[in-house]
Formats: structure tokens, C-alpha cells, sequence
């Protein structure tokens, strides 16, 4: 069922674990991870950068594919339909589309239009039932073209945002989207612990799930973040196990060529990636707390 994905981080944050967002590319991505939510009994975030949306022909498009699929499968755990590092204007197609919550990231804007414009979006979505998340300080690496340096977030920015009633709040403790450098410093938790002071029980996101050490993201799980995003590791998975099944000459084999041979690899790498990641969040048996 597609549901706003307040209730299910509110859950989250007072069951000291956090559910995934899994970002979504196309058919595959999104049956792979219903199903591996669905068998583990988890919620889950199913995120979509404009970038995915575009390719996937259109935020319409997007939606009508998880809103029947989630009725063909007969998936029962709560499911979020998320825009991801979404625009001002982006956020609006994405509420015309039929998501059930979004993400303004208004962090690369002055503070005081950031404030502004998240202040008229949660009052959308307030109207709408639909969830909201804000960000403050940017995330490292590249998302669609925008690139961050991975700053910390401002405790009082964070405070400010959340006041605005936000669902939940991605705020910059040096985590970074895609690969992490060999000399990256670690998360800041020294930050995490000031903004938890300043937001008391907001959930918070951790973007740039995709190769935090294990324990680093329990102790994040443990100090208030509720949401944990995942997308680049779901793409390892996906390529590494695509480059064997074609290196192993499988799609040259009887029928291996078929997409449906061919992408089913990846499809099965794709769950036991997402699998180990809601293992690892605490979410699994979480979906009807």
C-alpha cells in the first residue's frame, strides 16, 4: 500500500531503527525491491531522483508503474513513493504525479529562501497528506548534477527548518553520495548529537548510504536517524552481477539474451543488497508495528 512516509519514520525513530530508501531506475529496481520488502515484512522508501523520473519517461509514469505493481504483487507493507533532492518545481510535478512524499532540497539556496519555500511546501503537503523532507547543508559527491563538498550541517539552520514542521530533516554530517574517498573522515557525530539537541524527536535522513561502515550507521540508527538512503551500492550489485552472467558467455547460451534472462541477475542482486541493508537498518518485522 502507498502510504506518506511520516507514520513509518515516526515508527522508526521511537523503535530506535530506521527504514531504507531504495532508490528506483526502472521496472526491475522497483520489482526487486517490493518483493524483498514484502518477504522481509519492512517498510520501505521507494526514491526517485529527477534524473530517474526523466528517464523513466515521467513522474506520471513513475507513479502509475508503482501503484499497480504494488497491486499486481499484492505487496502489503507500507510503501513511500519519494522524490529524491527534489526541486521547487519538481516537488510540484511530483505532487500533481501522485507521490506520496517528497524532498525539497533547498540547501544550495540562501537560508532564508530555503526556509521560505519548504514553509509553502509543508503547508501543501500538510493539505494533501503527504510527507516532506527538507535538507540543510549539502551532501557530498554528485546527485543529478549537483555537487556537494559533504559540509556539516548549522545546528540553528536545522532547528529552523524543522520548525517549519517538516516530516523529516537530511541534514550534512559529512556523509557523501556514491563512492567514498580513501581518506574520507567519517561520519561527524559530534554534529549529529548538537542538531538531535536542536530538532528533539525529528527523524532524520542519512543520505549516501552506500559504503558507511556498518557500525557508523548503527550508532547514526541509535542517535535519532530514521531514514537511511541507499541507491549507488543497488548499482554495484546490479553491474557486478550483469558483467558475470555476459562474461560467462550466459547470454550467448539458448535463449540468454532474453532481457528476462539477461536482467535477472541483477534483479536477485539487487535483493540480497536491499535485504542485507534492512537487516543491517533494523526495519525487517517492522512492517505492522
Amino acid at each position: 500500500m502507498l502510504v506518506s512516509a511520516k507514520e513509518m519514520l515516526q515508527k522508526a525513530r521511537a523503535g530506535h531503527y530506521a527504514v531504507g530508501q531504495f532508490n528506483i531506475n526502472n521496472l526491475e529496481w522497483t520489482k526487486s525491491i517490493l518483493l524483498t520488502a514484502q518477504e522481509c515484512q519492512s517498510p520501505v522508501i521507494l526514491g526517485v531522483s529527477e534524473g530517474a523520473g526523466k528517464y523513466m519517461t515521467g513522474f506520471k509514469t513513475v507513479a502509475a508503474m508503482v501503484k499497480a505493481m504494488i497491486e499486481e504483487l499484492n505487496i502489503t507493507v507500507p510503501v513511500a513513493l519519494h522524490l529524491d533532492h527534489g526541486t521547487y518545481e519538481g516537488c510540484y510535478k511530483c505532487i500533481k504525479a501522485g507521490f506520496s512524499s517528497i524532498m525539497f532540497d533547498g540547501s544550495s539556496l540562501p537560508i532564508e529562501e530555503n526556509l521560505a519555500k519548504t514553509k509553502e511546501l509543508v503547508a501543501v503537503c500538510e493539505h494533501l497528506g503527504l510527507s516532506l523532507e527538507a535538507e540543510v547543508g549539502s551532501i557530498g559527491g554528485e546527485e543529478d548534477g549537483v555537487i556537494g563538498a559533504g559540509e556539516c550541517a548549522d545546528p540553528n539552520e536545522c532547528k529552523q527548518v524543522a520548525d517549519l514542521g517538516v516530516s523529516m530533516l537530511a541534514a550534512g554530517i559529512g556523509n557523501i553520495h556514491g563512492k567514498y574517498p580513501d581518506n574520507w573522515a567519517g561520519l561527524s557525530f559530534e554534529t549529529l548529537a548538537a542538531i538531535k539537541e536542536q530538532v528533539g524527536d525529528m527523524p532524520l535522513v542519512l543520505h549516501g548510504g552506500t559504503g558507511i561502515p556498518a557500525d557508523q550507521v548503527k550508532k547514526a540508527v541509535s542517535m535519532g536517524v530514521a531514514k537511511v538512503n541507499v541507491n549507488t551500492e543497488c548499482q554495484w550489485a546490479f553491474q557486478e552481477a550483469t558483467r558475470k552472467y555476459i562474461e560467462a558467455g550466459k547470454d550467448l547460451q539458448g535463449k540468454g539474451f532474453d532481457p528476462r534472462k539477461l536482467l535477472a541477475p541483477g534483479a536477485e542482486a539487487i535483493k540480497a543488497t536491499v535485504k542485507e541493508k534492512m537487516e543491517l537498518f533494523g526495519s525487517v518485522g517492522k512492517a505492522n508495528d
